[in-house]
């Protein structure tokens, strides 16, 4: 499979990824939470080097797209452990512990507590929330921008 293919196949399963979180939170009814939308940008940065690639599969745009896709890859895994309370997550979105507050402190903390928290889990496939299926899917996507870049340099070296 030639290097633009494989970027291309990369982008379209971020656009895919994508359209399912917009899916789940528009016709699903589940909000995201700060770091679901975190995880969005880098998804989108992959569409736009996997459409720059129509034009000109250039090698940089291939690191670019390889670079998203980890980075949204590590979000989801950083959020999924956020969620499975493996380490603590952004104060924005996590509810903070609640001893030891005055009645003052407490009341200020419930009203500015995030409407969606990242630290409770929205929907789960098979034991995995839909942050740590970001992670495992955006990971074969990173495979896929990496067998692109391979493949690039393979027919560089060869011409």
């Amino acid at each position: 499979m030639t290097a633009q293919r494989l970027y291309l196949t990369a982008a379209l399963g971020s656009a895919l990824l994508l359209a399912a979180a917009l899916a789940f939170q528009y016709f699903g009814g589940l909000a995201p939470c700060k770091m679901c939308i975190w995880q969005r940008w880098p998804h989108g940065l992959a569409i736009l080097a996997g459409l720059a690639c129509l034009l000109k599969p250039l090698r940089l745009l291939g690191v670019i797209g390889l670079l998203a896709a980890l980075g949204t890859s590590g979000i989801g895994l950083f959020h999924a452990g956020v969620e499975q309370g493996w380490w603590e997550g952004p104060n924005t979105c996590t509810s903070g512990p609640i001893g030891g507050l005055s009645a003052d402190e407490l009341l200020e903390q419930i009203l500015n507590a995030p409407v969606v928290r990242c630290d409770e889990i929205a929907w789960d496939f098979l034991g995995l929330s839909m942050a740590a299926w970001n992670a495992v899917a955006s990971l074969v996507l990173a495979a896929l921008w990496a067998l692109g870049l391979k493949a690039q340099a393979s027919s560089s070296a060869s011409q």
